[in-house]
């Protein structure tokens, strides 16, 4: 199973000033993936570098956020750990990797993949400085980085889902880098989360941010801690009502399309 994540705009940081190991591009996991992580990394590095404006405009970084703009500039030797320890937010909070115990955590280094519009996708176990460049920015010489990640990203991960289940978390924005195809979309389910309310006697669903975020971290770190390896989207949706969450969904009418999961929860 190979596990989509989205990143966290928030990140930690990722060791004191002057600790830690630097960034080896070379070492991180999908290594086809390694011209374009330096063409983008340069790019960032070089924006951030120079003029301030200009670099807080391509971010979108308010007043408050300037400081990012310095980080990135010294991201080559800046200090390193972990990708799943530099995610943060509701997400990864609920998710808890640092709590997994070891056989878990072994599932998670497997499965999880986390989308980036720096890094393209890396593993939890992959070691990378504290970022900011999500996957909607614009940077120069290269453009949007949701179209600029999409060749490097089809010709690696068709080979990174193997012949398993791809479960697709990711938001909107990093969903647009790599769309499954083929058969492999046909092995993809996708999640909605879906927060279910009684209004004047009549249920009403609607998305709600955070329910989404929370209920994904949970429901994956319910699959790593019970072990459950599903192999299809059908078997997936069989053991997330295993596990106790009412899922919706049924098999695409059409051949090379995604599953579409609706969870729905009326709680956190």
């Amino acid at each position: 199973m190979l596990v989509l994540l989205p990143p966290s705009e928030g990140k930690a940081t990722a060791v004191e000033d002057g600790a830690g190991t630097a960034l080896d591009l070379a070492a991180l996991s999908l290594p086809g993936l390694t011209a374009t992580r330096e063409a983008v990394l340069t790019e960032l590095v070089e924006l951030c570098a120079g003029d301030e404006d200009k670099a807080a405009e391509a971010l979108g970084l308010s007043q408050g956020l300037r400081g990012e703009i310095a980080k990135n500039a010294g991201l080559r030797t800046a200090g390193t750990r972990p990708a799943g320890e530099i995610y943060t937010g509701v997400l990864y909070d609920a998710l808890g990797l640092a709590t997994l115990d070891a056989a878990a955590r072994r599932r998670a280094e497997r499965s999880l993949l986390v989308f980036s519009g720096l890094w393209g996708a890396v593993r939890v176990n992959d070691a990378i400085p504290s970022y900011r460049c999500s996957m909607g920015v614009k940077l120069p010489g290269l453009g949007a980085l949701g179209t600029y990640w999409r060749g490097a990203l089809e010709t690696e991960l068709p080979e990174a889902a193997g012949d398993g289940l791809v479960l697709d978390l990711r938001s909107a924005a990093y969903a647009t880098a790599w769309k499954p195809k083929g058969a492999v979309a046909e092995r993809t389910a996708t999640v909605r989360v879906l927060q279910s309310k009684i209004v004047n006697g009549v249920e009403k669903r609607s998305v709600v941010s955070h329910f989404n975020k929370a209920t994904k971290g949970r429901l994956v770190r319910d699959l790593l801690t019970s072990g459950t390896a599903p192999a299809t989207p059908a078997e997936l949706l069989t053991s997330l009502r295993d596990l106790g969450y009412a899922v919706e969904g049924e098999a695409p009418a059409r051949a090379g399309r995604a599953w579409a999961l609706d969870v729905v929860v009326t709680e956190l």
